[in-house]
């Protein structure tokens, strides 16, 4: 068995969630044991029959929490992304169960991607279940069980590997950030409007017509 060098020394299981990000337990799969996991195992377990997307952290697999809302969020993301590029042939867009081998060692799994026709030659896509490729636009649909360390790793990941826009979504508060780089980002408030910059230039999707489009989430009221 072998096991990752970042988990080998770890003496509790505290230790281990600490390492991956503060990730809550229930996201984290025992089977195989943390710190021995392969990308094999992270096309296993969204093969299986209950169909589980895992993001392979330190060799480990950690589960992809996303709800009704939050995907729903996710989709209509893409939608107008796809759109867009209708009329801007710049890109792919992929949803979240889309395996990316962001940097060696770590596939992960954004909500949504934009991939532009520079990183697929000939315009081919992949023919590997788990991509050699990183997103020009990585979205993150935040969940409850999401962490702030768990992010900014994710984050810092995407920027090493090559991205050039981050956008984070924020569904309790209907509002979003986007980030340049792992440090440097604006806050978007709910009448505020994310726009697609030097990476895709023209694109525009106000947070209000995004939330309106998605419906209510169950037990929130008015909003």
């Amino acid at each position: 068995m072998i096991l990752d060098p970042l988990l080998a020394n770890v003496e509790t299981v505290a230790d281990v969630l600490e390492r991956l990000g503060d990730i809550p337990p229930h996201r984290v799969r025992w089977q195989p044991y943390p710190g021995t996991a392969t990308e094999q195992d992270v096309i296993a377990a969204e093969a299986a029959l209950d169909k589980r997307l895992c993001e392979l952290v330190d060799r480990t697999l950690v589960e992809k929490p996303m709800g009704q809302y939050e995907s729903r969020l996710a989709h209509l993301i893409g939608h107008f992304l796809e759109d867009y590029l209708e009329l801007h042939d710049r890109g792919i867009v992929y949803g979240a169960d889309a395996m990316l081998r962001i940097v060696p060692g770590r596939v992960r799994l954004p909500d949504v991607s934009f991939i532009s026709w520079g990183k697929l030659p000939n315009r081919e896509l992949p023919a590997e279940p788990i991509a050699n490729l990183v997103p020009d636009l990585a979205v993150e649909v935040l969940s409850e069980s999401n962490t702030r360390r768990e992010m900014e790793n994710k984050r810092r990941e995407y920027f090493q590997g090559g991205a050039r826009l981050v956008w984070e979504i924020y569904p309790e508060s209907q509002s979003a950030r986007v980030y340049t780089n792992p440090d440097a980002f604006e806050d978007i408030v709910p009448d505020g409007t994310l726009d697609g910059g030097e990476v895709l230039p023209g694109f525009v999707l106000p947070l209000r017509q995004l939330f309106a489009r998605a419906g209510r989430r169950s037990g929130t009221g008015s909003k």
